[in-house]
């Protein structure tokens, strides 16, 4: 704690903690997320032939954590559109990644080194949305543990969890990305922060809320650039998730996993048979051809 003093962490800490969201990190936050729209498979096309669908889908990449934390809570679904500078914010993102001339804002936000410092923001909005949605949680339910763990998760996870919903609207269907059952980084990591901030929330843990979101922050500016920097789509829980649950369910280990399915992948050759076949009826039907002339 004497270091701590000595650093002024809990002064750094605390203005931190107080700064606004709004219109910087907010902006920095709206064009990663849509940013990551147009990366999907189909999205450039779909805005082309249905704006209001692609619109839709880059509202629930903004703000469907929002939209899910206020239905678990019993809202309604619409009240963050209140907002309309949020709103106008995220349209005219929106608008400027699938609409700009010459892909020239794409081209501009897609350039590593300022697509680091974006991603660097959002992460600080990413564990402010986990802080408060413990807290909200925390004074609907003063007791409820888990609800306080599942509103900040769903707070920081944003559109990840709903992600089959918004390939709906997109015209997509693909049941294997659910997010639950293969879940990214960021997902994983919005758990963990939720945890740590219904623990601090219920006072389990001695430490200032403001020092735990500064902290938090710093881990996960430090792992998401780092991962964006290097192309990962890996996660730094990896290896002790592993040994975790290979002692708590008897989970493979991951180079288990790895070989099972590298064995798996490897018996793919025998489609020589088939193509056998095919070459021998096609010879007989030649030596037919041939009897008949």
């Amino acid at each position: 704690m004497d270091v701590l003093g000595a650093l002024n962490l809990g002064d750094i800490a605390q203005t931190f903690s107080k700064m606004g969201m709004f219109p910087v990190f907010d902006l920095a936050y709206y064009i990663v997320s849509i940013l990551y729209l147009k990366y999907e498979p189909g999205s450039v096309e779909v805005s082309r032939r249905s704006p209001v669908a692609s619109w839709l889908s880059a509202m629930l990449y903004c703000f469907g954590s929002y939209i899910l934390a206020d239905v678990l809570l019993g809202g309604s679904p619409l009240d963050y559109f209140q907002y309309n500078s949020h709103v106008l914010l995220a349209s005219a993102v929106w608008y400027l990644l699938f609409f700009c001339p010459l892909n020239l804002f794409y081209k501009c936000v897609a350039f590593l080194p300022v697509k680091l410092v974006l991603v660097a923001l959002k992460e600080v909005v990413r564990t402010r949305k986990i802080a408060a949605g413990v807290h909200h949680a925390f004074h609907a339910y003063h007791h409820g543990f888990f609800i306080m763990v599942i509103v900040g998760y769903v707070k920081g996870s944003g559109v990840a969890l709903i992600s089959n919903f918004e390939q709906l609207l997109r015209g997509v269907w693909r049941p294997d990305t659910n997010e639950i059952m293969n879940m990214s980084f960021p997902t994983k990591a919005s758990l963990y922060g939720a945890i740590l901030f219904t623990l601090q929330e219920t006072q389990w843990i001695p430490i200032a809320k403001s020092t735990l979101i500064l902290l938090f922050t710093l881990f996960m500016i430090t792992c998401k650039v780092v991962m964006t920097a290097r192309h990962s789509h890996g996660s730094p829980f990896s290896l002790i998730e592993s040994w975790v649950c290979h002692l708590l369910f008897g989970s493979p280990l991951g180079g288990a996993v790895e070989d099972h399915h590298a064995a798996a992948a490897t018996p793919a050759a025998p489609s020589s048979p088939a193509k056998s076949k095919e070459e021998l009826s096609e010879g007989t039907r030649k030596r037919k051809v041939k009897k008949a002339e």
